[in-house]
């Protein structure tokens, strides 16, 4: 055996790959998940804090503007659907999405930094609520693309994917997200170290540019031309509202939503307060809460680890829904307690642990989705697709619902509504952070009863429920 063949197998996820998909291919493919990484610590992580330290703008609107990307998410399932039947003369379906996501989401941060600076008073010419709607549309048009990028690769990948292969390709693509998260939030971290505007407009542009490098090396003669005939062309198009038309209330399929829902709500709340909550109370540099997606990212990918471990070992996906939300009491205590104790270590170490359950949850929910038609419960594309409408609704509104209480909180107790003992700029943050550990206690009251089907319904051996297929990852 060549050297070649031996160095080729030993590379983490060369068994990945098929003849079909070759792992140069895969590599070079998945860097659209790195751009959907960096995306994210863009809008979660770094202008987050930006906007609400630097710039000194209200919690509340800095939510509204993250969640404005957040809330598209519901409308990824349409967009996967119209490029499964998209009619194309040479029989592209997914290129196309990849790449008009593509200049949305570049379009999406070349306009960002600006609308910033006017939304934080930078102007010459004061035009009333400029800076709003302009932020707002460059928040817009960066969810769009991200969404839309995301969700064509996935299909991408899908189809040149094999049964046996795909489950690994997940796990790639779900790594290559991950690593594009870290090492975007260390590198962001380090060229807004000396925060100033022109470095700002620098950072969020450059990212612009990676945006669309990466999207097009990704996207470089992966779908094959297949020149379509006059009978394909004339079909008619499946219509979109038959795929929710058997959706059917109650039962455990509805009771596993509720999870997902409770579940994310009480996870994502934070996602707009973490690092400005370093910033303000913590006393860390925009460098150094920039830390904070990286570390976070790095609990995710331990997440997914001891996911695909238990799975393999036979854990009931409920029952490791469990386990993460458990991880997230831990992690938002760590998080409470470590501005009293003056402890950024235990500040990190709660981002971590974030990071771990809120990986777990999302895992293990998603397996649970894939398992309901094994167990008889439900069917798969029904349970998945209302999975990833639950999971995103959740998202966004957790996101605007956590810097409204944080706002609200915060100017009753410094203007001494709540008397001078609660006279704290951190009480707004810790209430927040009180009201997700609430929230998580309440999904496992709402999950307890789910975990009678690794009894009552278990899945059947061969099912496949503990794989994560990318056929099976929601659009």
């Amino acid at each position: 055996m060549s050297l070649a063949r031996i160095s080729l197998r030993l590379l983490p996820f060369s068994d990945a790959a098929s003849v079909d998909l070759p792992l140069g291919q895969l590599l070079r493919l998945s860097l659209f998940q790195v751009s959907v990484g960096m995306a994210s610590v863009m809008l979660l992580g770094t202008l987050n804090r930006v906007m609400i330290v630097e710039l000194s703008l209200a919690a509340t609107l800095v939510a509204a503007m993250i969640a404005l990307p957040v809330l598209i998410a519901p409308f990824r399932a349409l967009l996967g659907f119209r490029s499964d039947t998209h009619r194309s003369a040479i029989g592209w379906k997914r290129i196309p999405y990849l790449w008009f996501g593509s200049l949305w989401q570049m379009g999406g941060l070349a306009l960002m930094p600006f609308a910033l600076l006017v939304l934080g008073g930078d102007t010459v010419h004061d035009v009333p609520f400029a800076g709003e709607v302009l932020a707002a549309l460059a928040f817009l048009m960066t969810g769009l693309g991200l969404h839309m990028t995301q969700t064509a690769g996935l299909a991408l990948a899908s189809d040149r994917a094999t049964d046996e292969t795909r489950p690994r390709v997940v796990a790639l693509l779900y790594v290559m997200f991950l690593v594009g998260m870290g090492v975007s939030a260390v590198v962001f971290g380090w060229l807004l170290s000396d925060f100033t505007p022109l470095a700002l407009i620098r950072v969020v542009q450059g990212a612009a540019l990676a945006t669309l490098v990466l999207n097009v090396i990704a996207l470089w003669k992966q779908e094959h031309v297949r020149v379509m005939s006059a009978d394909e062309r004339a079909a008619p198009r499946p219509q979109f509202r038959d795929a929710w038309s058997d959706f059917a209330s109650g039962g455990d399929a509805g009771r596993l939503l509720a999870v997902v829902f409770v579940g994310t709500l009480a996870f994502n709340m934070q996602d707009v307060l973490l690092e400005p909550y370093g910033g303000e109370i913590m006393g860390l540099s925009v460098s150094a809460t920039t830390w904070l997606s990286a570390l976070w990212a790095a609990g995710a990918l331990l997440g997914f680890g001891l996911a695909a471990r238990w799975l393999g070992r036979g854990l009931d996906p409920f029952r490791m829904a469990a386990r993460g939300i458990l991880f997230g009491i831990a992690a938002f205590s760590a998080v409470i307690f470590a501005a009293p104790m003056g402890s950024d270590v235990l500040f990190y170490g709660g981002a971590f642990g974030i990071g771990l359950g809120g990986g777990l949850f999302s895992v293990a929910t998603l397996t649970a989705a894939m398992t309901l038609p094994a167990r008889g419960v439900a069917g798969r594309g029904l349970a998945l697709g209302a999975w990833g409408a639950a999971q995103a609704s959740a998202a966004g509104l957790s996101i605007a619902m956590g810097g409204a209480i944080r706002d609200v909180v915060s100017h009753l107790a410094m203007s001494g509504a709540l008397g001078q003992v609660l006279t704290s700029p951190a009480l707004g943050y810790t209430t927040v952070y009180h009201v997700e550990i609430a929230l998580l206690f309440v999904t496992l009251v709402v999950l307890g009863p789910l975990v009678r089907l690794s009894f009552v319904n278990p899945v059947p051996p061969g099912s496949g429920g503990g794989k994560i297929g990318l056929a099976d990852f929601p659009t």
